[in-house]
């Protein structure tokens, strides 16, 4: 498939001859779909009716679009960053709609081919442009509501004006058809290495969801499992109906435990198997004791984290690619080591502030501790529901002073200290600074954010239709992630989902605080027993030095002087019908040894339940027709029944919470005063990112108040891709330009030579 060519730097002239080229793609649709209802039109079988009434439907429906392409593309120019840098929720709306015409031409042109011929599978094939058909018709109610958004917003900017619900999404969304995202179409909207990475991925889901709502004894579970593996990948129908069912009824707690299967045993081997080796992968417990910074001879006390769930340590993971002077563990190590290096780079992950961890994160991290050639230190932060906000941001504030404290430990000498994060972590880290400029502290000497929300709300933008047809965050994920950091209080759960009238969040609060302090909210059940948690010392016996140990390290019982320290040995969803005028009436681990991170006595059952489970499933990767059955605890209630049937629930319940306007929650809010003593930005997103619109709009602010700041706009990649980037070479590609611009944000060349 011909990719719609929008990159970053096309200058007017370029531009231009893209949209002729795009004109040409419409016209050879509808003369494609005139000729092929021309050919069936005399057939008088149904699946020959049925191709018939598609086609002229596909061709009727790119007329009714193209008026609404047109005015949309004599304004949205207006909406982007600048000149160079065309990006914006609207822009992404067109540019969908170009994959959806060239997805249309090879659908046409494959009938075309195969239509004379003995072994046409006419049944196959009408079921596939009926989708089609469906994708487009779908894309028209779509435009319409960007036009209407349009409509809320002032000037040059892509949030409404005044204030906006999420309920006001959700009204707008109804009459879009999710379906047809979802089934045979899964993927048209990224670049061709993507698709199946994401067709895999909505297909693991589902499984997944076959086994976490599933009831049954073990036998029937298996038998099941392979089944139902066997309806998905031959049905796309019905593995759009169930994703689009997961999205609107699933729990917070479905939606962590699957994205927690990037920590499963085989995921973690991933890294070491085809990344980079890396010397050091080593956890870092910084326990929750007094910290002080001195600041122009005057000491500022940093908070120790205490919301929600205590002091508790804050996890963090040193990844270097090679072994440097003063690293903790590393005083006697027999390796070369490397004089401290002048830069640290500090990482938070993505995850949508509910899931994942450095581990998890680990594959692209590796490739930029090679290129970057500075340490990393990557903050696994506490988790909601939780450990709602702000726990994370206090524990990415205090793990950041930290770093700037005991630079020296983590082998730098911190002259150049850059922030990176992805998506939520993004969010984090800016948070993080703003918080460091109000309490005086030194801040970063650049900020890297790739597709991070600074404007933490469902109210409706253009971009954020696209959770629409996203299958890595689905609309109703986005708005469970957002009420479990923003407002737990107000996560109310279906009760069919949980199989009783209880609430997720009824349970929650009635667990006791010292219950909350023993729970691992930083890190999932998979990766705690992947990783290795021992709180050695470090003056453990001695093992051999070798590339990707990982290891933990308790700070508070170890002599910070890494000189006199010794080596650590711990290895640590059913396509709708076509639109009444045209349809017929038709039948139917990383290496090391394995410790648990807490003793027994000391875990709770709710937790030990968890992490039974998690362990469960953490194969689902490397097997998903045969174990599945294994996985889950047969306790599900009827909601298995629910979510395969086609009744679409109302979200209303869902959405109902108030994002607060703070400055840390949502960065974009901040005051101009605070947004202009920001070091330089530089962000990155994709077109087809649900949060682009808030990558635009914060970057268009900080251009406005005079910041340094740059913005990448990426085609046919995901949010997410950063994840993706082992497996794809698109994706690769967008990760080696994170590390240009990280490297940009260094400057280290700049720096005046090291004087030992």
């Amino acid at each position: 498939m011909t990719e719609t060519p929008n990159t970053p730097g096309q200058n007017t002239s370029d531009i231009n001859i893209v949209k002729e080229f795009q004109d040409v793609n419409y016209e050879t649709l509808k003369d494609l779909c005139q000729n092929n209802a021309d050919y069936f039109h005399n057939d008088t079988s149904e699946n020959g009716q049925r191709l018939y009434s598609s086609f002229m439907c596909i061709k009727d429906t790119v007329d009714t679009l193209w008026p609404i392409l047109l005015e949309l593309r004599n304004i949205v120019s207006k909406y982007d960053f600048d000149e160079k840098t065309p990006g914006n929720g609207c822009r992404s709306f067109l540019i969908v709609v170009d994959y959806a015409i060239l997805h249309g031409i090879q659908v046409n042109k494959k009938v075309c081919l195969k239509r004379d011929g003995v072994l046409f599978r006419k049944s196959t094939l009408t079921r596939e442009v009926e989708s089609c058909a469906n994708l487009l018709a779908s894309l028209e109610a779509y435009g319409k509501h960007v036009k209407s958004i349009l409509t809320w917003v002032k000037n040059d900017e892509l949030f409404p004006v005044g204030t906006s619900s999420p309920e006001e999404l959700i009204v707008k969304t109804n009459d879009i058809n999710q379906y047809c995202f979802y089934g045979r179409s899964l993927g048209f909207q990224f670049c061709e290495s993507i698709r199946p990475i994401v067709r895999f991925v909505a297909l693991s889901m589902v499984i997944f969801s076959e086994a976490y709502y599933s009831r049954g004894s073990f036998f029937s579970k298996a038998r099941n499992s392979v089944t139902t593996t066997a309806k998905y990948l031959t049905d796309p129908e019905e593995r759009a109906k169930r994703i689009v069912n997961i999205s609107q009824n699933a729990t917070i707690d479905f939606c962590k435990s699957f994205w927690f299967l990037a920590e499963s045993e085989l995921m973690k081997q991933v890294p070491t198997v085809v990344g980079h080796n890396v010397a050091i992968s080593k956890i870092i417990q910084i326990p929750p004791e007094p910290l002080t910074l001195t600041v122009d001879n005057k000491d500022i006390d940093i908070p120790i984290p205490n919301s929600h769930i205590g002091k508790r340590p804050v996890q963090v993971r040193l990844i270097s690619y090679e072994v440097r002077e003063g690293m903790i563990g590393e005083g006697q190590s027999k390796s070369k080591l490397l004089p401290p290096s002048r830069g640290l780079m500090v990482h938070c992950h993505g995850g949508g502030f509910i899931a994942q961890s450095s581990l998890s994160h680990e594959s692209y991290l590796r490739q930029w501790a090679k290129q970057l050639e500075v340490p990393i230190l990557s903050i696994d932060y506490s988790l909601a529901p939780q450990a709602p906000y702000p726990r994370a941001l206090e524990e990415a504030t205090y793990a950041y002073c930290w770093a700037l404290k005991n630079c020296k430990l983590l082998g730098s000498t911190g002259e150049r200290i850059v922030v990176a994060g992805d998506s939520a972590g993004g969010n984090l880290l800016l948070a993080t600074t703003l918080k460091c400029l109000q309490m005086g502290i030194r801040i970063p000497d650049g900020i890297f954010l790739a597709y991070t929300p600074t404007w933490l709300t469902l109210s409706p933008t253009p971009s954020r239709l696209l959770c629409l047809m996203d299958p890595l965050i689905p609309l109703g994920f986005i708005m469970r992630c957002l009420k479990a950091y923003i407002a737990p209080g107000g996560n109310r759960q279906n009760g069919l989902i949980n199989g009783d009238n209880t609430s997720d969040t009824e349970s929650f609060e009635e667990i006791s605080q010292s219950d909350l302090v023993e729970l691992q909210a930083h890190k999932s059940p998979i990766s705690e027993t992947s990783d290795t948690i021992t709180y050695g010392s470090l003056s453990s016996p001695t093992g051999d030095d070798t590339k990707d140990t990982v290891r933990q390290v308790d700070i508070s019982e170890i002599d910070l002087n890494p000189s006199d320290g010794d080596q650590s040995t711990s290895q640590n969803v059913n396509v709708s019908d076509l639109l009444e005028r045209y349809v017929l009436d038709s039948d139917t681990e990383t290496d090391g040894t394995k410790v648990p991170v807490l003793k027994q006595e000391n875990v709770s059952p709710s937790q030990e339940d968890e992490s039974t489970f998690q362990s469960r499933v953490s194969s689902i990767v490397s097997s998903l027709r045969d174990r599945i059955g294994n996985w889950v605890a047969g306790r599900r209630s009827g909601a298995e029944v629910f979510l395969d049937t086609n009744k679409e629930r109302n979200l209303f319940e869902d959405c109902k919470f108030i994002s607060p306007n703070d400055p840390f929650v949502s960065p974009y809010l901040a005051s101009d005063e605070l947004l202009q003593k920001l070091p330089p930005v530089k962000t990155l997103s994709v077109h087809m990112d649900p949060c682009l619109d808030d990558v635009v709009m914060f970057a268009k602010k900080l251009k406005r108040l005079g910041n340094n700041v740059t913005l990448d706009v990426l085609d046919g990649l995901p949010h997410g891709f950063l994840n993706f980037a082992l497996l794809s070479k698109e994706a690769n590609d967008g990760s080696k330009l994170c590390i240009q611009r990280i490297i940009e944000l260094f400057d280290l060349e700049s720096l005046p030579p090291f004087d030992k």
